[in-house]
């Protein structure tokens, strides 16, 4: 055994297992106390009698034998008289007394000068034994003899052996049943455990597929939602990024396919249409332009997933930034038959923020309001101030994002519509590089509609006059 059950018989059942030795060896120090002490109190009873019995004038060894001859318990316990000399002369057994045993408990009585003491040992024959003694005194306090009274204690070490073996066979019951009981519910641990390791080395192996079937509703139960959690969203990952590559596949072999065909056009032709080679280095121009902006789209990505991204920040005025986006942009909306509308405020405050980065954000944003945007589709630019915040909306009334495609839309690989060129992380890097100047990209949309992307950028702070006079003094 090993792992979980290894560790749960060294610390679980292994405690178990010695609270219930210590609870049996307390239990028989507790039921050999009670029996000892219930004999030594029937043995103080009947030695306190005879204070009652022996006269001072009569004789002792008479009335002792008298005691002895009428003494009712002679079956459960011996009596010996014990006389001046410390012999015992009389036995309640009929036997001739046996004066080479030793007595302690009639030794301590005499020493230490008290009526009685009591004793409890082995015989020289081995038998366990309980004996107390009451000494018998004169007027003048001298001791005339004793009385001795010796139990055997086997029958009552029988039943503590029976009541502790009793306790012994109960205490395995309950170790047995803890242990069938915590077998199973091991099982229902490890068991689950080995499925979702052998499934995560499933999923890790590629097969996104793999599900765990959840059995208990409870930690493990749990654990297997976020497996099959996990696994699905790996799957949905792997399947983005396999269409980003042959996204990205597709992005690339178009202009290359139009550099390819207009090289070798231009190399057949022998240069001699100068119109043509013109229009072939034009359109070469172009799309070696667009394979540079997809080379570097992918960069940024790169960039910003390593955090590697640097932004070269100064104060820049984003009218400026908006505006040049948007002539870029309107030659191509022209040619495609559609309309960028934009009306430029006369003045806004200046921002904290990388203008080649912003932007880019600018112009990918209105690339895929006109991608998405039908002939003759409108694409709608405003920018104000709002507080202390640039708010610059981006409108367009093409085709819209479905509802259940929208929380989605600025993950990483993420296309709702696959087929539209891209690749599907120009959003996911505006969305970075928004952040990265501590303002938000929100994007609302209604399928059939159109989409409306809001950016906030908040503006340079005013400065103080302490500052003012500190720039001056530099």
């Amino acid at each position: 055994m090993r792992g979980i059950t290894r560790r749960w018989l060294i610390n679980t059942f292994g405690v178990i297992l010695v609270i219930l030795f210590v609870l049996v060896i307390a239990f028989a120090f507790v039921i050999q106390h009670s029996y000892y002490s219930s004999i030594s109190q029937i043995l103080n009873g009947r030695s306190s009698e005879l204070v009652n019995i022996f006269n001072e004038k009569e004789d002792f060894i008479q009335t002792a034998r008298v005691y002895v001859e009428n003494f009712p318990d002679k079956e459960l316990m011996e009596l010996m008289v014990i006389n001046e000399q410390g012999q015992v002369v009389i036995t309640s057994t009929g036997f001739a007394p046996d004066n080479s045993q030793e007595m302690p408990d009639y030794k301590n009585a005499i020493e230490k000068g008290e009526d009685f003491a009591d004793w409890h040992g082995r015989l020289s024959s081995g038998e366990n034994v309980m004996a107390l003694t009451r000494v018998i005194r004169d007027d003048k306090g001298h001791p005339v003899g004793a009385i001795r009274y010796v139990v055997s204690l086997e029958e009552a070490d029988r039943k503590i052996f029976i009541s502790i073996s009793f306790v012994c066979m109960l205490g395995l019951v309950i170790l047995f049943f803890i242990f069938l009981s915590s077998t199973y519910f091991l099982r229902s641990i490890v068991r689950p455990v080995r499925e979702i390791s052998t499934t995560a080395k499933r999923i890790a192996q590629g097969d996104f597929d793999a599900r765990l079937t959840k059995l208990y509703d409870d930690e493990i139960g749990d654990l297997c939602d976020t497996i099959n959690y996990m696994a699905g969203e790996l799957g949905t990952a792997d399947k983005l990024k396999n269409d980003f590559i042959s996204s990205v596949s597709h992005e690339l072999r178009t202009p290359l396919t139009a550099i390819k065909g207009w090289a070798e056009t231009m190399q057949l032709d022998g240069f001699r249409d100068l119109k043509t080679v013109q229009k072939g280095i034009g359109i070469i121009i172009k799309e070696t332009e667009r394979l540079n902006g997809i080379v570097e789209e992918v960069l940024d990505f790169s960039r910003i997933q390593q955090d590697r991204m640097v932004l070269i920040m100064d104060r820049i005025d984003i009218l400026a930034e908006l505006d040049e986006s948007i002539y870029m942009q309107r030659e191509r909306a022209n040619a495609e038959n559609k309309h960028i509308v934009y009306e430029e405020p006369e003045m806004l405050p200046p921002v904290i923020g990388d203008r080649n980065r912003l932007r880019q954000v600018f112009i990918n944003i209105i690339d895929n309001a006109l991608k998405y945007s039908g002939d003759g589709g409108v694409v709608n630019v405003s920018i104000e101030q709002q507080d202390q915040t640039i708010v610059i909306v981006i409108a367009d009334n093409g085709c819209g994002i479905p509802k259940e495609h929208l929380p989605k839309i600025k993950q990483k690989f993420y296309k709702a519509n696959q087929t539209v060129r891209g690749s599907g992380i120009g959003l996911a890097v505006a969305d970075e590089i928004i952040k990265l100047h501590k303002g938000t990209l929100d994007i609302d949309s209604i399928e059939n509609v159109g989409t409306t992307v809001t950016i906030r950028i908040p503006i340079l702070p005013p400065k103080t006059e302490e500052q003012e006079g500190t720039e001056k003094e530099k």
